[in-house]
């Protein structure tokens, strides 16, 4: 008899849990017939990829009526209202879901108080799996609710070994409860039919490319890039910024590049679907972040050959790059250190950079859905 999966990651915008949830779920489906794959669509956030599950034999279960295109959801205070809104909305459908399909393990990666709070409160012969991403801020409703439920859940997961280490020092979860598992990032074949380029035309066609890629947040720390490379820009004009994404700190960003005078240099495009030939075209990939898990677009711009220069945040970055030995390496938000790291690659060695982007390409395929598979799949037969 086949097992029955459920997904729960109800979500805003296109952030990497998405897809992370999205290539989870293709992995199970693809390379293991005695599984039955579900994603439930709490408020209707999933519809546009209705195609896809069907294509892929996976199952998407309404929960609740369609009110996704009605949440406000950009600003952080919009964003944690609408969060709030699917949590009341749907506490009641998920119980009765529950009950009524009995999956034996259920995937939380979203808004997973409230999976939590029902089983903090009730049974379920469902098993719980928790999956922690980035750097959990533990205040003290996320603390309650973890330590009052630690007993009740099959396992955690999480992206990097680092995090690991500080989930087992937490003494939250049973250190054996706590798994390493590699975020399905990289569908290779998708990955090859999203390769065509072309540049906007307000682009400079003659420059070199140093990319950004991401939600336009705080967490991605843009402010500090864009000011960075004002002073890099200083010393070298052979470089142009470009940054890809949408988010609420946009109109604070481009008031920051017009007050530095430097509209000619660095240029926001919008959220590009088609981020890859954007990788493939630029000589370096920097992540700004202020914490991150591996980080979805740096995993992505080394399957790209683009060089990757990396703050070092909590929880993922310094592991993926072996602490700047696959690419380099900036003291996160530090003055000045994103301007050196941008200097001394402009001066790197051709042959060097070869090297470093040889290495830290193999480290990224330890993040195909393949590889995502194998440690998922141990898990689940534990």
């Amino acid at each position: 008899m086949k097992k029955s999966i459920f997904y729960w990651s109800p979500h805003l915008n296109p952030v990497g849990t998405l897809k992370s949830t999205l290539n989870s779920a293709l992995s199970l489906k693809r390379y293991n017939n005695r599984y039955d794959v579900f994603v439930i669509n709490a408020c209707g956030e999933w519809n546009e990829y209705k195609n896809f599950f069907s294509d892929n034999s996976i199952k998407l279960i309404k929960l609740n009526f369609n009110y996704f295109k009605f949440l406000p959801k950009r600003g952080f205070i919009s964003s944690r209202f609408s969060y709030f809104l699917i949590y009341i909305l749907s506490f009641i459908p998920l119980i009765i879901l529950l009950k009524k399909y009995k999956p034996d393990i259920l995937f939380l990666h979203l808004i997973t108080s409230l999976p939590l709070t029902i089983l903090k409160f009730l049974k379920f012969k469902t098993e719980f799996v928790l999956r922690i991403s980035g750097y959990p801020k533990l205040n003290f409703l996320r603390k309650m609710i973890w330590k009052s439920v630690s007993h009740k859940i099959k396992c955690v997961t999480c992206p990097t070994f680092d995090l690991k280490k500080d989930l087992e020092e937490m003494n939250i979860f049973d250190s054996k409860k706590i798994h390493f598992l590699p975020d399905a990032i990289a569908r290779i074949k998708a990955f090859k039919r999203e390769t065509n380029f072309s540049f906007d035309d307000n682009v400079p066609k003659n420059k070199r490319i140093i990319l950004a890629a991401g939600r336009l947040t705080n967490q991605k720390n843009y402010i500090y890039l864009v000011n960075e490379f004002f002073e890099f820009s200083k010393i070298n004009d052979q470089f142009i910024l470009l940054i890809l994404g949408e988010g609420e700190k946009k109109s604070a960003i481009h008031g920051l590049i017009k007050k530095r005078g430097i509209e000619n240099k660095v240029f926001l495009l919008g959220y590009k679907k088609n981020i890859y030939s954007y990788m493939q075209k630029s000589s370096a990939f920097v992540l700004s972040s202020l914490w991150e898990e591996v980080g979805f677009v740096i995993v992505e711009a080394a399957l790209c050959n683009s060089f990757v220069i990396s703050s070092n945040c909590p929880n993922g970055p310094k592991e993926f790059l072996d602490n700047g030995k696959r690419g380099i390496l900036f003291e996160s938000n530090q003055s000045k250190a994103l301007f050196n790291s941008l200097k001394n690659f402009s001066k790197m060695d051709k042959n060097k950079i070869f090297e470093n982007k040889l290495r830290l390409k193999k480290e990224a395929k330890k993040y195909t859905i393949f590889r995502h598979y194998i440690e998922l799949n141990k898990i689940l037969e534990l």
